[in-house]
C-alpha cells in the first residue's frame, strides 16, 4: 500500500470533515444545538451514527482479532451487541419522551433526583465515557500505526487531534453526518471483504474446514470456556444498554419512533453482520498464521483481499469510524461535565455564547484525559471488557431497577454501583477467578442487582414521588435554560407510562 497516498487521502477526509463541520456550525445558537443536535436527529441518521459505533472499534479491532485466535467465537461481540442494541430500543427508548439532557440526570430521576446520587453518577458515567473515548483513541491509533508505520503513541495523538478539530467546530450534528457516511463505506468494505474472502476459499462451507477441528461448531466455545464466551457477550450487550454515547442518542433523536426505529434497524443489521468479522479473523489466521499483534487482522485482511485503491478506502473508513465513534463519547462526556459537575458550581448557567466556547474548551479538556488513559493501554478488548464490567455494571442495573421499579431507592442505586465495582475489581485482581469467568461482568451486575433490591427494601417506608422528581429537575433545568436563552420545554409534553406519572398528566401537573 502506498504510504503517501494514504496520507493524502486522509488530509483530504479530514478537510471534508472540517469543512461540513463549518456548514453545520452556522445553526448552533444554544447550547442543546450543539450537544444534541438540536434534538432533530432523524431515523436514517440516529440509524447511521448508531451503526457507526458499532462496527468501528469494537468490531474491526476487536472482534476480527478476536475470531483470529478463536475463530467462530468472534461472533460473540456481535450478537451481544445486537442484543444490547435491540433491548435498548425495547426497554428505554421512551425515555426520550422526558427530554433528559445526560444519562446522570435520567438515573437520578428514578431515586428521587437526589442531588449526591446525581453527583456520583455524574462522576462514574464521565469517567465511563473517558474510557470509551480512550478506547476509541487505541483502536483509531492501532489503524494508522499499522497503514504508515508512525510509532503508536504518536498516532494516538494524531487521532486525538484529528476527531477534536472537527467536533469543536460542529458539535453533534457534524457527529451524526460523519458517522452515517462512514456507516456505509466501513459495513460496504466488510460486505466485500466477506464475499471476496468466501469466493477464494471456495464457500463459507470450505471456509470454515479450514478451522482447527478444536474451534469448529461448539467446540469454539469450549475452547474459550463456556462462561467466558457467555460473559463476552454480556459484556458486550451490557456495554450497549448503559453506554452513555447510546444515550445521547436517545436524547437527541427526533423522538421515540424515531429512536426505537434506528435501534431496531440497526440490532437486526448488526445480527446479520456478527459472523463476517467471524470469517475475515478465520481468513486471516490462514492467510497470516504469524501475525504479531491478532489486533491487525482486520487491517492485514483488507490489503490482502481488497484491490489497493478500495483497501485504502475502507482502511480509512475503520480510521473514520473509530474518530466517529470517539467523537459521540466525547459529546457525552462534555454534555455530563457541562450540564451536571459544572452545573453544581454555577447554578445559575451561562449565556449562550459562552456556553458554546465553554463546550468547546471542555471538549479539548476531555479528549487530552482521553488521550492519557489511552497511552495506557493497547488492548481493545481487554480494556473495554474491564472498563464495563466495573463502571457500568452498577449503572446498568440502576437503570433497569429505576425504570421498571418503583420500590427503587437512592440507598439502593448507591449499594448497587459500590457492589459492582468492588466485585468486579475483586475478580479483576485475582488471575484465578479471572480465568473462570472470562471477564467480571455477570457476578458484577449479579451482585449489584442483589444488593441494589435487597437494600432498596430495606427502605421502602421511605417513598420518593416521580412526580416530585419531575418538578425537581424541571425547575433546576429551567433556571438554567432561561439563562441561557433556550426554550424551556412544554409542560405538556406527554411522559413515560406508569400509573403516578399517568395520573400527574391527566390533572396537568407539570413534566420537565
Amino acid at each position: 500500500m502506498n504510504i503517501t497516498t494514504f496520507y493524502l487521502l486522509f488530509g483530504l477526509y479530514m478537510a471534508a470533515l472540517i469543512g461540513l463541520s463549518c456548514l453545520l456550525a452556522r445553526r448552533q445558537k444554544t447550547g442543546d444545538d450543539f450537544l444534541l443536535a438540536g434534538r432533530n436527529v432523524s431515523t436514517r441518521l440516529s440509524l447511521g451514527t448508531t451503526v457507526a459505533t458499532m462496527i468501528g472499534t469494537g468490531t474491526s479491532m476487536g472482534a476480527v482479532g478476536f475470531a483470529y485466535t478463536n475463530s467462530w467465537a468472534g461472533m460473540l461481540y456481535g450478537l451481544g451487541g445486537a442484543t444490547g442494541i435491540l433491548l435498548t430500543a425495547w426497554l428505554f427508548a421512551p425515555v426520550r419522551r422526558y427530554g433528559f439532557m445526560t444519562m446522570s440526570e435520567e438515573l437520578a430521576f428514578y431515586v428521587g433526583a437526589h442531588p449526591r446520587i446525581r453527583l456520583l453518577f455524574a462522576v462514574l458515567i464521565f469517567i465511563a465515557s473517558l474510557g470509551w473515548l480512550g478506547a476509541h483513541l487505541i483502536g483509531g491509533a492501532l489503524y494508522l500505526a499499522w497503514a504508515t508505520g508512525v510509532d503508536l503513541n504518536v498516532a494516538k495523538l494524531i487521532i486525538a487531534v484529528a476527531f477534536t478539530l472537527y467536533i469543536v467546530i460542529g458539535g453533534y450534528s457534524a457527529v451524526v453526518w460523519t458517522d452515517s457516511i462512514m456507516a456505509i463505506i466501513l459495513f460496504a468494505g466488510f460486505v466485500l471483504m466477506a464475499l471476496l474472502i468466501s469466493v477464494q476459499a471456495g464457500g463459507v462451507v470450505a471456509l470454515a474446514a479450514q478451522v482447527p477441528a478444536s474451534q469448529s461448531g461448539w467446540q469454539a466455545l469450549s475452547h474459550i470456556g463456556v462462561i467466558p464466551a457467555i460473559s463476552l457477550a454480556a459484556v458486550i450487550a451490557l456495554g450497549v444498554m448503559a453506554t452513555p454515547s447510546f444515550r445521547q442518542r436517545i436524547y437527541s433523536a427526533r423522538s421515540v419512533t424515531t429512536v426505537r426505529r434506528a435501534f431496531m434497524l440497526a440490532g437486526l443489521l448488526y445480527l446479520f453482520f456478527a459472523a463476517l468479522p467471524a470469517m475475515i479473523g478465520i481468513a486471516a489466521r490462514q492467510s497470516a498464521p504469524e501475525l504479531a499483534d491478532h489486533q491487525f487482522a482486520f487491517a492485514t485482511m483488507a490489503v490482502t483481499v481488497l484491490p489497493a485503491m478500495i483497501a485504502m478506502l475502507v482502511l480509512l473508513a475503520g480510521v473514520s469510524a473509530t474518530l466517529s465513534s470517539a467523537s459521540s463519547d466525547a459529546i457525552a462526556a462534555v454534555s455530563i461535565f457541562i450540564r451536571d459537575l459544572l452545573q453544581q458550581c454555577y447554578p445559575a448557567g451561562f449565556s449562550p455564547t459562552v456556553l458554546l466556547r465553554l463546550s468547546r474548551v471542555s471538549l479539548v479538556v476531555v479528549a487530552s484525559l482521553a488521550l492519557t488513559m489511552a497511552l495506557l493501554s493497547d488492548d481493545i478488548i481487554r480494556y473495554i471488557t474491564a472498563l464495563i464490567a466495573t463502571v457500568m455494571s452498577g449503572l446498568a442495573v440502576t437503570a433497569l431497577l429505576g425504570r421498571f421499579w418503583r420500590g427503587f431507592r437512592w440507598q439502593g442505586a448507591l449499594s448497587a454501583v459500590l457492589a459492582g465495582m468492588s466485585i468486579s475489581l475483586s475478580i479483576l485482581l485475582h488471575a484465578d477467578w479471572l480465568a473462570f469467568w472470562g471477564n467480571p461482568v455477570l457476578p458484577a451486575f449479579a451482585g449489584a442487582g442483589c444488593f441494589g433490591v435487597v437494600v432498596s427494601l430495606c427502605y421502602r417506608k421511605q417513598h420518593h414521588s416521580m412526580l416530585g422528581s419531575m418538578r425537581r429537575l424541571r425547575h433546576e433545568r429551567q433556571r438554567f435554560m432561561q439563562q441561557n436563552g433556550e426554550e424551556v420545554l412544554p409542560a405538556t409534553e406527554p411522559r413515560l407510562s406508569s400509573p403516578e406519572l399517568s395520573t400527574s398528566c391527566r390533572r396537568g401537573e407539570p413534566g420537565l
